[in-house]
């Protein structure tokens, strides 16, 4: 990690998405604030996240974009748009502008689909293979670490100030991460030509990710847990609701989780290192599964031990997805292979969400976890106990 962070561009990237990142969660919660509070709709409020989601499914064609364009003046200029459009936000008065809310909440989903890709292939271009694990952790645990205090500030300044004031905010955050990364100086190479079959060029990413086997194993069964694990986004108030706790307990839950999860981001790489990304992919399944069934005990201090190990589970799960497709993978197509495989994902989590409310009607919240952890923990043991050959030099070409 040292030897990471002495990289003038990596410091550099780091800092503009960390000062981006916090303007990220600060003003996502905020827009479903917002709505509920113009609106007085539960509904109309859950939809900015449906709105984000819909955002999210350009992914094939961000990631294209990600692969035709200089992936460092491309990340700049999403910055740039994006930050301007969040301005949008300040003619928001009433319940006739909220569909300014929805706007910004898919250009937030679709924008991402460009912005992330590209930042994965611009950090396999700056950082050698044998640190991209170490990269991909600072990432995690500062993006967690974040993720627990950045709604918080949001949502306080919505309350004395507006929503507008966020969007100001959010809006600098943005301008921040283009002055850094306006600093950084990488050398790329010139994108790859222009194909004349553009469904193939769609789709290359998806294929890459078919055709090799290892990726192939991780995309798969992390999807497959991932169909399952969106359930905990309702069953976590069950939870909080049989020991006795008020909804605003999910707030501590959520602080023990992120404190986990900064742990996870900063051991990833050393474990990676000893284990393999497929490993330790499934050995934080394997604790993601650990801290659902102590969802299930009625006792206060077990429920609080599923936030830590969860926490771990996640980023290690995280940070071993993510270097295992930049390891297997081209450069020429890591922008559509990041995209396709976080397209998949995002399908199957959202799905899981939709039904693991349905059911959580009528199905007892500790028969779920415990499916929910019998299907993670078959997903993790499926991934430990594939062989791991140490991966080629990617020589593909678009």
């Amino acid at each position: 990690m040292r030897h990471l962070l002495g990289d003038r561009n990596t410091r550099l990237l780091l800092a503009g998405q960390s000062l981006s990142s916090f303007g990220d969660w600060a003003m996502l919660i905020v827009l479903a604030v917002w709505m509920k509070t113009l609106t007085g709709s539960n509904a109309l409020a859950g939809l900015t996240f449906f709105a984000f989601a819909a955002g999210s499914l350009l992914a094939p064609l961000g990631g294209l974009l990600a692969d035709r364009a200089r992936r460092l003046p491309l990340m700049i200029v999403a910055d740039c748009v994006l930050g301007g459009l969040v301005l949008l936000l300040l003619l928001v008065h009433d319940r006739s502008d909220a569909w300014l809310i929805y706007a910004i909440a898919f250009a937030y989903g679709a924008i991402g689909t460009v912005f992330f890709p590209a930042r994965s292939a611009l950090l396999k271009t700056m950082v050698p293979e044998e640190l991209l694990a170490d990269a991909n952790g600072a990432f995690t645990a500062t993006r967690e670490g974040l993720r627990i205090i950045a709604p918080l500030a949001g949502v306080g300044l919505y309350a004395v100030l507006g929503g507008g004031a966020v969007a100001v905010l959010d809006s600098a955050t943005f301008a921040a991460s283009v002055f850094f990364l306006s600093r950084m100086r990488v050398t790329e190479e010139k994108p790859a030509p222009v194909e004349q079959n553009f469904a193939r060029e769609v789709t290359a990413g998806l294929s890459h990710v078919w055709e090799t086997l290892q990726l192939r194993q991780i995309v798969g069964a992390v999807a497959v847990a991932l169909l399952v694990v969106g359930f905990s986004e309702t069953l976590i108030f069950a939870v909080m609701a049989a020991l006795g706790k008020p909804p605003s307990f999910f707030g501590v839950m959520a602080v023990i989780q992120g404190v986990g999860s900064i742990v996870g981001g900063v051991t990833a790489a050393a474990v990676m290192r000893r284990l393999g990304d497929l490993r330790l992919v499934g050995l934080g399944m394997a604790l993601l599964a650990v801290g659902d069934l102590c969802l299930i005990v009625p006792s206060l201090g077990v429920v609080l031990l599923a936030g830590p190990v969860a926490g771990v589970g996640v980023a290690w799960a995280i940070v071993g997805f993510a270097t295992a497709l930049q390891m297997r993978t081209p450069l020429p197509i890591m922008g559509r292979v990041s995209a396709a495989a976080d397209l998949t994902l995002s399908v199957a989590q959202t799905t899981s969400i939709g039904v693991g409310a349905l059911l959580s009607t009528f199905v007892d919240y500790r028969i779920l976890f415990g499916v929910m952890a019998g299907v993670v923990l078959s997903c993790a043991s499926y991934l430990v106990t594939r062989r791991e050959p140490t991966p080629a030099p990617a020589t593909m070409e678009a």
